[in-house]
């Protein structure tokens, strides 16, 4: 009779437990198309005011996600006794909504409500700062933004450094032991690499770009390739924004954005094909993961992974322009008409290390990374404060990449993360061309006619191949787990040196 009463308990336990998980799930749809609204169409003088209902619905989201019935269903169905009952969708919901409660029960809802409304303001502010190269504008929101994590930091506990802390809620598992062996060998190779190419007589026409592009031919060509290269446009839609981005309202809808520069039509194409990775991932997700925690990918570091594969080691693939390549020549016949295939190839590869990181070449972008990595570490540890910041931060791009930014807007003001606490963020960004590169390989093994089918315009190979190695499990398994799963190995540096020294060798002639 005792175990009949447990079984009829555990039962009860996961039909309470997943209907509060949808619930939570479309409140948090719902603060996504928020989210996409207020960067993209919303008045700007409403932003400041609505954030506060903004912080309202994410306080009611949060007060769910770790109530009391929330705790005591976890309980129910974390004991060995419903381990039976629990398929692995089931174990894997639970795993991800026991994770977020245990982390969060203890930050107060009113201290969530205050952050929410604080970060909504605090991107204006920053918008405000990068337009007038005004980082005193911007301060006291960072401080405020800063000091809020490390209060978050000593509730949610750390092993080793209080940066785990952050790192875990990008990447689970994650750790600064773990990263920084990575990170030190990636970086280590990536600057004698640039050394080794400053140091070479080949430099691409890379000026090629440096005339007015059209923007309406931009718009135009990056409609034509979207739907070509796996993105579905009756799934999803392409806007203009400040900084680019990707926003999942449901796996349905999912948007993504771009910024068109008339001197420099490499933003918008390489934006919107890095935009449209993110997009993918999101469309293939499974449907039955929909209405749930499940519903998002594995992570920040396998999401990252998904759009650089397809921005550089399809996008800007000798193979992927073979295809495109004409069909650009026809939008813009004055600037490339009588450019050959290989020349462009190698401009839009070159390698010149830059201030701003969306637009750096694929070998320095890793040494941006590591600019911010390292600042943010100092900065979560108290060894530095945020008033130091534009010091700090010219003083490692000159370490890092040989230049030292003219003014904040190109420096420390140039990207949007801190504005909305994304503290453990950047390190995502690395992280995923690593994984990138161990995909490729892996990729490459299962079909070796991987880049023939790309220049033949054959994206769906591609596609195939992740949606059902990547794609589609969502957050069934933790990033560990799904690189094991997908290529059969744990993380490692070895597949992004090995690409980036045999891509560079071949296309500055070393």
């Amino acid at each position: 009779m005792e175990q009949k009463v447990m079984n009829q308990a555990i039962i009860s336990a996961l039909e309470k437990f997943t209907e509060l998980d949808e619930k939570i799930s479309h409140f948090n749809s719902i603060l996504g198309l928020l989210s996409w609204d207020q960067k993209v169409i919303a008045p700007k003088k409403g932003r400041s005011i609505f954030a506060k209902a903004n912080g309202t619905l994410r306080t009611e989201a949060f007060k769910l996600s770790v109530s009391e019935e929330m705790g005591e269903l976890l309980s129910i169905l974390s004991s060995k006794e419903s381990e039976d009952y629990l398929d692995d969708e089931a174990k894997a919901k639970v795993r991800e909504r026991n994770k977020f409660y245990h982390r969060s029960k203890r930050i107060p809802a009113d201290m969530i409500k205050e952050f929410s409304v604080l970060t909504s303001q605090a991107n204006d502010a920053w918008e405000d700062a990068k337009e007038t190269n005004d980082f005193e504008r911007y301060l006291p929101y960072l401080e405020k933004i800063v000091d809020f994590k490390r209060k978050a930091i000593e509730i949610y506990g750390y092993e080793n450094h209080p940066y785990d802390a952050l790192l875990d809620e990008f990447e689970p598992g994650l750790t600064v032991e773990k990263l920084d062996p990575l990170f030190v060998k990636l970086r280590e190779s990536s600057s004698e690499l640039l050394r080794r190419i400053q140091s070479s007589s080949y430099k691409p026409a890379a000026e090629i770009f440096d005339q007015p592009y059209s923007v309406n031919q931009q718009k135009e060509f990056n409609r034509y390739i979207l739907p070509l290269i796996g993105f579905d446009m009756e799934a999803g839609r392409l806007d203009e924004t400040v900084h680019p981005f990707a926003q999942t309202v449901n796996t349905r809808d999912v948007r993504i954005t771009t910024r068109y520069l008339e001197n420099n039509v490499r933003s918008a194409i390489f934006g919107t094909i890095h935009e449209a990775g993110h997009g993918i991932y999101e469309q293939n997700i499974d449907p039955k993961f929909e209405g749930s925690v499940l519903q998002e990918g594995a992570s920040f570091g396998i999401h990252e992974s998904q759009s650089r594969f397809l921005e550089n080691m399809v996008g800007r693939s000798e193979q992927f322009w073979k295809y495109f390549y004409p069909k650009l020549q026809e939008h813009f016949p004055d600037q490339l008409g009588n450019l050959e295939l290989d020349e462009f190839y190698r401009a839009i590869n070159a390698v010149q290390p830059s201030f701003i990181r969306v637009e750096a070449d694929e070998l320095t972008y890793n040494l941006h990374i590591m600019v911010r990595y390292e600042i943010e570490k100092a900065l979560i540890a108290g060894e530095i404060e945020a008033k130091d910041l534009p010091g700090i931060w010219n003083a490692k791009m000159n370490e890092y990449l040989g230049i030292t930014p003219s003014n904040n807007s190109e420096g420390v003001l140039q990207d949007i993360h801190w504005s909305f606490g994304g503290f453990g963020y950047f390190p995502s960004y690395s992280l995923g061309n690593l994984y990138a590169a161990q995909i490729l390989h892996k990729i490459q093994q299962d079909v070796p006619e991987f880049y023939d089918s790309i220049e033949q315009g054959n994206f769906a190979v591609i596609q195939n191949w992740l949606k059902e190695n990547i794609h589609q499990y969502g957050m069934l398994y933790t990033p560990n787990e799904l690189v094991v799963k997908a290529t059969g190995e744990e993380l490692n540096a070895d597949y992004l040196v090995q690409y980036l020294e045999k891509k560079y060798s071949k296309i500055y002639k070393l």
